[in-house]
């Protein structure tokens, strides 16, 4: 069989032709040949099994960028990373449907119930921030307590007390037990005033504007927990020995890697890898996100600044975070992680490990 138009090919692939034309574009899925006179594209049938592949992963919702990462490996590696992938959807689904279900309970009068088969959930912490090898003061700010984690990297003039402000507002939440019914409200609320304090902290600067923090926490009750994120500092899940990051950096660099623009190994050396969308500043109105998610005994929680994230490799951070037991001593070994790796920058981490409180 010799090449195929770009019609047939689309037909046969069950892709588009806009969409070959943008995965050409992209370097996923280049045609065989392009015809220089009339420019057509042209594809070998040998192309098919990569092309189902391709719209198979888009049907999944993966990210091109991962899908070019996933079309390169050999197939045992592949299919980890579709597993990975799938789980990271899992849990996303999961954080949606409670969120459903708290509106549902919410919308009908009803007060959230805790099911028999739910065991109340308690944390063990630590949390540590250190100022690094090159910085010469420290702008993060990292608070541990029974009920709220919260990691902030403070950045400008104003920076370091931008960070403290932020996270002093979320500390207010540390001493009650909120119903879960009322946990997302109350976050939003603090989330709320805690963009407040940083215009108030920024305003005495020339430049407010470029003045101000990251912020991600998770406050407890019960068995779940409201996460409360903006920035590029990270929350990760350690959970039956896989680690996920389940916040979303709100970076130049990211939305480039989300809209395929970016394969996700360039990010990590990107110029602008450091260029924030959304932060809490001195004059920007962007709210952080909030979501519920829950909790299961023996899952693991790691909060940083990119002081960690973005100087020590994921697998190392994964490592530390599966095998050392105690919080204290993870908070402790990553924080020499990333100073061994340079320590560019401040560094944050809290380390929170679920467990039954009945145990």
């Amino acid at each position: 069989m010799g090449l195929l138009t770009i019609g047939a090919f689309a037909a046969a692939s069950r892709l588009s032709p806009k969409a070959l034309r943008l995965y050409d574009e992209l370097g996923l899925l280049s045609p065989a040949r392009v015809d220089p006179v009339t420019g057509y594209r042209l594809y070998s049938p040998d192309q098919l099994e990569r092309a189902r592949l391709v719209a198979w992963l888009r049907r999944l919702g993966m990210p091109l960028a991962r899908i070019k990462a996933v079309c390169v490996l050999p197939p045992p590696a592949a299919a980890r990373e579709v597993a990975s992938f799938w789980a990271q959807v899992e849990a996303d689904t999961a954080a949606r449907r409670d969120l459903v279900t708290f509106l549902i309970e919410q919308l009908s009068g009803k007060e959230p119930a805790m099911s028999a088969a739910t065991k109340p959930l308690q944390i063990r912490y630590a949390a540590l921030s250190d100022a690094g090898l090159v910085r010469e003061s420290n702008q993060d700010t990292a608070y541990a307590g029974s009920r709220l984690l919260a990691v902030a990297d403070g950045f400008g003039a104003a920076g370091a007390f931008a960070s403290a402000a932020a996270v002093e507002v979320l500390k207010r939440l540390d001493t009650d037990r909120i119903p879960a019914g009322d946990l997302l409200n109350v976050l939003q609320e603090a989330a709320e005033q805690a963009s407040q304090a940083v215009r108030g902290v920024a305003a005495a600067e020339p430049e407010p504007d470029q003045s101000g923090t990251t912020l991600t926490g998770m406050l407890w009750t019960g068995s779940q927990l409201a996460l409360i994120h903006i920035g590029d500092s990270r929350a990760y899940l350690l959970r039956a020995g896989e680690l996920f990051q389940i916040t979303h950096d709100h970076t130049l660099v990211q939305s480039m890697v989300d809209d395929g623009r970016l394969r996700p190994e360039e990010a990590t050396t990107h110029p602008q890898r450091a260029l924030l969308l959304r932060a809490l500043t001195g004059t920007a109105d962007s709210s952080p996100d909030t979501r519920l998610h829950d909790a299961q005994a023996d899952d693991r929680y790691l909060l940083c600044s990119d002081g960690l994230s973005a100087v020590v490799p994921a697998d190392r951070i994964h490592q530390v975070i599966a095998t050392v037991p105690d919080p204290e001593h993870a908070v402790r070994e990553l924080v020499a992680l990333a100073n061994r790796s340079g320590g560019p920058d401040n560094i944050s981490c809290v380390v929170a490990d679920v467990i039954d409180s009945a145990g």
